[in-house]
């Protein structure tokens, strides 16, 4: 079975508004996804993006607000209906948790898809303890001694792995999923990744790093 590599946060939102579609996508296609949580804002500095903060109020109104509603209702799946409580929390426990269920096998398509619905439907704290041993709960595993499988150097030091290969790979931030090495940036590509699934694109661009020009 290939592979499709998948670059995300456990709280983003543009993640979450394509992940059911792009998991039904992958099983359709036989394809297993490989999940590659990373430090997203490390990610998105080193792509040259300003953070959050630093942007205009019209600019996240309208693509942390407007958007999501739009592509919530596109998509058929259920938002808190504006930015989540706790969503400037860390979110690497959650990532390392789900580091740590790939490592061993588990079901990490339903716990990353719950961690995110919970955080941007259910309004959860995805860096609360309690909630994530609760989450991992609800798809079948034993969440506490997920939590504490994850909180260890070799999960840590994955996630930094994951962190420098998604720079490397001049990820620009998340969703990122990458089809036979042809990078597709956000999840209004999803549509793209299923025909690329079936029939490639022609190449012209290389596959990873920057173009030169």
């Amino acid at each position: 079975m290939k592979d499709i590599e998948y670059f995300y946060s456990a709280h983003s939102a543009y993640a979450y508004l394509g992940s059911r579609l792009f998991m039904e996508i992958a099983r359709r296609h036989g394809r297993r996804i490989v999940h590659v949580p990373m430090d997203l804002h490390r990610v998105m500095q080193a792509a040259g993006s300003s953070a959050f903060r630093e942007r205009t109020v019209a600019y996240r109104n309208h693509f942390f607000t407007r958007e999501i509603e739009r592509w919530a209702e596109y998509r058929g799946v259920r938002t808190f209906g504006r930015r989540p409580t706790h969503h400037d929390h860390s979110y690497v426990r959650a990532n390392c948790m789900l580091i740590a269920a790939q490592e061993q096998g588990l079901d990490v398509d339903r716990l990353a898809h719950r961690i995110l619905e919970a955080h941007w439907a259910d309004n959860a704290d995805h860096d609360d303890p309690a909630t994530l041993v609760a989450l991992a709960s609800e798809v079948g595993i034993d969440g506490a001694a997920l939590l504490a499988a994850a909180d260890t150097a070799k999960i840590r030091e994955r996630h930094e792995a994951n962190t420098q290969q998604a720079i490397a790979r001049s990820v620009f931030g998340s969703p990122t999923y990458f089809v036979d090495g042809d990078m597709f940036y956000g999840q209004d590509r999803l549509e793209l990744v299923e025909r690329a699934l079936s029939r490639p694109f022609t190449e012209t661009w290389p596959k990873a790093g920057p173009r030169n020009t």
